[in-house]
């Protein structure tokens, strides 16, 4: 378990490298198909890599505003707050806050840059649904999380992923307006410059790369925190019964978006089973593995 957890640890730092290269990689292409020689790109390059830093210290933020999370009342939530600080002194964690997703769907995702900096959400849909040992599972699944460091690169993916987007639809906006200006880095004769090519191949990859990093952050990770949440918990049935109901319902969490559906305990968006023509490509793209392989591995345990 711990050898896993270390290796996790290790995979995460070169997901988070991955991340930035592919964000400065887009701000580099940027400079260049815009017309601004070197001194575009070297400009393109510092704004991407400020926003990978700020992506550091406000990924959890701007995830709990995106999810629309508020704080849960103490008085209000009493039972939340006791399951974690009781999971948490067991575990010997730092006590996250705790958010409420006013969302039917019964959900929850953890964030924050490490287990001093973090976060847990549960929407309303998971407390109405969950008795007590299986709200307890998913609030252990996500304390896993916390403890594994997975919050970290799964928190800072919800913005490197936006801002690659982002960065990538300016370039094509920019492009589309401006009548074709990448053409003064061309031949005299009008041909068009091999990099600028290469740029703009690169600028249509590179959202789906991102996000194919995207769902590499959680498939291995949830299935080591559903393991690492018995290990807390000592009672596998809990979680087991807790992913049994998430299985039968199928209610699409609206608090979720594509940036944040890796975080989330259960894979949020509508479409998850999807079996028809396009269902392979669909599943290319899970960010989760299936619940049903999920729950056929905790009961061996």
């Amino acid at each position: 378990m711990f050898e896993l957890i270390r290796s996790n640890k290790r995979r995460s730092i070169a997901l988070i490298a991955g991340f930035v290269v592919v964000l400065c990689l887009v701000g580099a292409a940027v400079g260049l198909l815009l017309g601004y020689g070197w001194q575009g790109t070297v400009i393109a390059l510092v704004i991407s890599g400020v926003m990978a830093f700020v992506s550091y210290w406000k990924s959890d933020a701007v995830a709990l505003s995106v999810s629309r999370a508020v704080p849960a009342d103490p008085v209000q939530y009493q039972r939340l707050h006791n399951l974690v600080e009781g999971l948490c002194i067991a575990s010997g964690l730092p006590k996250p806050r705790v958010y409420i997703v006013n969302d039917p769907a019964p959900n929850a995702f953890a964030t924050g840059r490490d287990p001093k900096h973090a976060a847990i959400a549960v929407t309303t849909g998971l407390l109405e649904k969950m008795n007590r040992v299986e709200l307890e599972g998913v609030v252990a699944h996500e304390l896993s999380h916390i403890r594994n460091y997975d919050i970290l690169v799964s928190t800072l993916a919800v913005t490197l992923v936006g801002a690659v987007a982002l960065l990538t639809n300016f370039a094509v906006r920019a492009m589309w307006w401006n009548g074709g200006r990448v053409r003064r880095e061309g031949d005299r004769d009008g041909g068009v410059n091999p990099i600028a090519i290469v740029g703009i191949v690169f600028l249509v990859v590179s959202p789906l790369l991102a996000k194919a990093m995207q769902a590499a952050v959680s498939r291995k990770r949830e299935t080591l925190a559903d393991i690492s949440a018995c290990q807390m918990t000592r009672y596998p049935p809990g979680l087991i019964s807790a992913l049994e109901k998430l299985q039968a319902d199928t209610t699409v969490t609206h608090a979720a978006s594509t940036a944040t559906a890796h975080m989330w305990i259960e894979q949020p968006m509508s479409g998850v089973g999807d079996h028809g023509k396009m269902g392979m490509w669909n599943r290319m793209f899970d960010t989760h593995p299936p619940l049903e392989e999920r729950i056929a591995l905790l009961r061996e345990l």
